[in-house]
């Protein structure tokens, strides 16, 4: 078995470590983090994160931490961003292996961990700079180790010491504490709805359900509180208020202009993790158990399985309720979702194997969305050659239609990685039709891995070229360069990490904009503004407009 898993973290570290740096950061997610990051390594101030050298509001600072930590071996750049989120691949992808064969089987553990990497969403994430991985793994985590300590409670728990009894139970506690010190509170709220929906199907009957939730209440808060604790001593309480408020306000308002309607997750859901959502769309709801396993002699291991069935059926649609009712809508929000969707989608597939439950709803998708998607990706090239027949369909929006001009050297080629996923699709439906299970996930999960691995590979940096490209160039000319660089009328984080903006001393409010448009900020300044939005920059009698590129304007302000 210990090869197994280290052939498991042979094949996520293969996945999801090369070409790591190969792009820029994304703004805003991307770009954010790595730059609270960076101002950790130039201040030296570890305890709170700051964007822009101020105080950031949002986010606890563990996933900071570690990229920082990451910055520190590999030095600042796009690699170092996002290596911490590769580590939680490989750890995500050995633990749901090590789950999965020891409730299940090998086939199904391989199955479990092949599923991650071969579905769209997920293999992406463990290649990204944003925060969710972590915290995903985090409250996974810390949920299962409840579920185990459940488990031994009704089987093996008299005559043991006080650790051997409640390891599970405080490791799980601790785990969730680190999710909330990854992103906040959500992750108690989320793991908190989950523990009160599986209670209440026992109509609140569960022995010692409610003694053990507050014990894993309390392990939970004792990791987090350190942190929250230690920032109220050394700075005053402000810093945590401003947190709590921002976490209520991201419920009750779209934040950063992220609306989007009550069904969007499930959208994202359905095809953003393709193909395993195809798989789990039979376990989603119900008790789907065959007979033939009900009957098994292994009882304990066959309702522990069951069990674990209700739980990750209750832990998907709390995620997806949650964040549907959540008025801030980003695809991340509900990645969650991830660990109960594959391991319900790996159910279907692994009965298919035992029993010959093939659902049809599989079949109809499986070949269906597999081929839309594929040809979506196969014909961006098509599209990048031929911007100019789409341009006329932006014409309302000046910015997106410049944005569309950019040069970019589109070649067939680099749609083959959709070319892939449709012979997959089929083929692997093909399989399924024929009762061949086995053979169809491996091919729709290889079929999988390759598309995302190599879209990234051969299409990310011209996607990049559209939304960002020539931007990014220009706040790296201005590193080392005495300056401010500002944005005017649209929000980003780029201009601080590309720029390398060095910390402005004591004086807060020196490259604030009313200072740097209209006092003397005692260096030159640049401005940075979209062609829909100059706002008062043309008509600034010491600002001159340097250039325009790609939907963007820039000017300059040069005191006498």
């Amino acid at each position: 078995m210990r090869l197994d898993h280290l052939r498991i973290a042979g094949l996520a570290l293969l996945f999801f470590v090369p070409f790591l740096g190969g792009v820029h950061l994304f703004d805003w997610d991307e770009v954010n983090f790595a730059e609270c990051a960076r101002e950790m390594l130039a201040t030296g101030d570890y305890l709170r994160p700051q964007i822009d050298y101020e105080p950031f509001w949002e986010k606890p600072p563990l996933f900071i931490w570690m990229q920082a930590l990451s910055m520190k071996i590999f030095g600042v750049g796009e690699f170092a961003a996002r290596f911490p989120n590769a580590i939680a691949g490989v750890l995500t992808l050995v633990l749901v292996y090590h789950l999965g064969q020891r409730l299940h089987d090998k086939a199904f553990g391989w199955l479990w961990a092949l599923a991650w990497l071969g579905s769209l969403l997920p293999h992406l994430y463990f290649r990204s700079g944003i925060i969710d991985p972590w915290f995903n793994l985090f409250i996974f985590a810390g949920l299962f180790g409840f579920i185990e300590f459940r488990w031994l409670f009704f089987t093996r728990f008299e005559g043991r010491t006080f650790w051997q009894r409640y390891r599970y139970l405080l490791i799980g506690g601790w785990l969730l504490g680190l999710a909330v010190l990854t992103k906040g509170p959500t992750a108690y709220l989320i793991v908190l709805l989950v523990l009160l929906l599986y209670w209440a199907r026992y109509k609140f009957r569960n022995k010692g359900f409610l003694n053990h939730l507050l014990m894993f209440s309390v392990a939970t808060f004792s990791v987090s509180a350190v942190w929250f604790l230690a920032e109220i001593i050394a700075h005053g309480p402000q810093f945590v208020q401003e947190f709590l408020a921002y976490q209520v306000r991201l419920f009750s308002t779209p934040d950063s202009g992220h609306g989007g309607f009550f069904g969007y997750h499930l959208v994202v859901l359905l095809v953003g993790c393709f193909p395993v959502s195809v798989f789990a769309i039979p376990n989603l709801w119900g008790d789907n158990q065959p007979e033939d396993e009900m009957l098994e002699s292994d009882t304990l291991a066959s309702c522990r399985r069951s069990d674990l069935t209700t739980w990750m059926q209750i832990l998907f649609w709390v995620v997806l309720i949650l964040f549907s009712i959540v008025r801030t809508k980003i695809v991340h929000y509900s990645s969650l979702a991830y660990f109960p969707l594959t391991y319900l989608g790996v159910l279907t597939i692994w009965r298919a194997m035992r029993w010959e439950v093939r659902p049809r709803v599989v079949g109809l998708l499986l070949p269906v969305l597999g081929v839309l998607i594929g040809l979506a990706q196969m014909l961006m090239p098509v599209a990048g050659r031929n911007m100019d027949r789409i341009r006329p369909l932006f014409s309302a929006d000046p910015f997106a239609g410049a944005r569309m001009s950019v040069a970019v050297d589109w070649h067939w080629w680099q749609g083959l990685p959709g070319a892939v996923l449709v012979v997959a699709s089929v083929t692997a439906w093909l399989y399924w039709r024929n009762r061949q299970v086995w053979r169809a996930a491996q091919t729709v999960f290889t079929g999988g891995a390759v598309f995302v691995a190599f879209t990234l590979m051969l299409c990310i940096k011209n996607i990049e070229q559209y939304t960002q490209g020539s931007t990014i160039d220009f706040y790296e000319s201005k590193v080392g360069e005495d300056c401010f660089v500002k944005p005017v009328g649209f929000k980003s984080y780029a201009h601080l990490f590309y720029t390398q903006k060095p910390p402005v001393g004591t004086d807060t409010t020196v490259d604030d904009y009313p200072t740097l448009a209209h006092g003397k900020p005692g260096k030159k300044v640049y401005f940075v503004a979209k062609i829909t939005n100059l706002q008062e920059l043309p008509d600034m009698p010491d600002c001159r407009e340097l250039f325009r590129n790609d939907g963007m304007v820039y000017f300059e302000r040069v005191l006498k």
